[in-house]
């Protein structure tokens, strides 16, 4: 009897000391916890839950909201305006994501890594300085670039009177954010292309293979994993990016208008705060779906 008491004794100071440990570890935690759920967690539900309101910028249903329920999603199936979003969202992102930024990325990352020091330092560095420049600063600079009376672009190609922006609004979206974005697939891309061994790229090249059969049989086996990361990332940044609302603000006459600028222009000039958080979540899902996807083609790699 006594010694089942001094058993049971000595194990609570292991006790106390691991609920202490515990206590430590939530209070260490707790801070981060608590910034994630005021500036994640809060907003996804408060956003969910006026997505089913009928929820306006001004007047009664400012002050008492009604619920709608799932009306706000059906009226999205059934949106001309949100249909022709989503479509110029999936041009933007394929062709300034998907296509520009990785190929170029790429290219630029294959070619410099034989280039002297000092021009691969020089290259990278003004990639890198459109990149990381403030983004009103860079449309600011896009506009004059394609400004139609005394534009950079029109000086150029001597087509003077041209409102490029306002004639070829996707054409001019697409190029400046294949610009502003390649140095993130450049500098993935180099640091992937260290991972190829050289053996085999010198192998290749003694055997005769050509520059793309080297690519496709040598280098592209071994980043594959790389590709895939970036092409996520880049199409995920590039369909929430805000950006093209600073060159066109969705127009002329939607012909630019992505769906965050979509977005942006039915909550905050519409006024339809319900509907424009019900479009958000969808944007949410669709950015869930392409990561599963995503996740799915990595593990099956792998």
């Amino acid at each position: 009897m006594a010694t089942a008491t001094e058993s049971v004794r000595g194990k609570r100071p292991a006790q106390d000391v691991a609920g202490l440990g515990v206590g430590r570890a939530l209070g260490f935690v707790a801070p981060a916890m608590l910034l994630i759920a005021a500036f994640l967690v809060f907003p996804a539900v408060w956003t969910i839950y006026i997505g089913v309101t009928n929820y306006r910028l001004t007047g009664v249903e400012a002050i008492s909201p009604s619920i709608v329920g799932l009306s706000n999603y059906t009226r999205a199936l059934n949106d001309a305006l949100f249909h022709n979003a989503l479509w110029l969202t999936m041009l933007f992102v394929l062709g300034s994501a998907i296509i520009g930024q990785n190929i170029l990325g790429f290219t630029l990352a294959w070619i410099l890594r034989r280039a002297r020091p000092a021009v691969r330092r020089t290259v990278e560095a003004l990639t890198l300085l459109a990149w990381i420049l403030p983004s009103t600063v860079v449309a600011y600079l896009w506009i004059a670039f394609f400004d139609r009376d005394t534009g950079t672009l029109n000086s150029i190609l001597g087509t003077t009177g041209t409102a490029w922006l306002i004639d070829y609004p996707m054409v001019c979206l697409v190029v400046f954010n294949t610009w502003r974005g390649t140095a993130f697939s450049m500098m993935l891309y180099s640091s992937a292309l260290q991972a190829v061994p050289p053996s085999q790229l010198e192998s290749a090249r003694m055997v005769g293979a050509s520059g793309w059969q080297t690519l496709r049989d040598v280098v592209f086996p071994h980043i594959r994993g790389h590709v895939l990361t970036n092409t996520l990332l880049i199409s995920l940044w590039t369909a929430n990016d805000f950006s093209p609302f600073l060159l066109t603000k969705g127009g002329p006459n939607h012909e630019s208008e992505t769906v965050p600028v979509y977005i942006y222009n039915v909550a905050l000039q519409g006024g339809e705060l319900g509907y424009s958080s019900a479009i958000s979540f969808l944007l949410l899902l669709a950015n869930l779906l392409v990561s599963l996807i995503y996740l799915r083609l990595l593990r099956r790699r792998a």
